[in-house]
């Protein structure tokens, strides 16, 4: 099981902090920028994301589903009269795929995250600040 997909922060962490270690002897710059970005990746953890919604939110599926649909109704533009005109085309695809996209799973846990953002109750976590060389 990899460290996203465990259930707390702190497992998730402890096995992030593990593969960073591995990574060091292997390659210092990976190694480096897994530390980097590391809160980022516990974010959804973090902010306790239940399972399911956190597996969805962590996939690229549904943003490469749109681009797909974005690019498959490019080729129906011909000409092209301005920025105006390409953010009404965009809109109207992106409205018109609105109705094909499947529904998030975990979908309905999502009140439940904004009211915990909301209310504060996500678990305090030490930011760790890189100075730039």
């Amino acid at each position: 099981m990899t460290a996203l997909e465990q259930t707390s922060y702190a497992d998730a962490r402890r096995m992030l902090l593990e593969l960073a270690a591995w990574l060091r002897a292997k390659n210092e710059s990976a190694a480096d920028s897994l530390r980097e970005a590391f809160e980022e990746l516990l974010t959804l953890h973090r902010l306790k994301v239940p399972p399911l919604l956190r597996k969805t939110l962590l996939s690229t599926n549904p943003i490469e589903s749109m681009f797909s649909l974005v690019r498959h109704s490019e080729r129906n533009l011909k000409r092209t009269r301005g920025t105006a005109m390409l953010q009404r085309w965009l809109g109207t695809v992106l409205l018109y795929g609105e109705s094909r996209f499947k529904r998030v799973k975990g979908y309905g846990e999502i009140a439940q995250v904004i009211a915990a953002i909301g209310a504060g109750h996500a678990e305090p976590h030490s930011v760790q600040t890189k100075k730039a060389a």
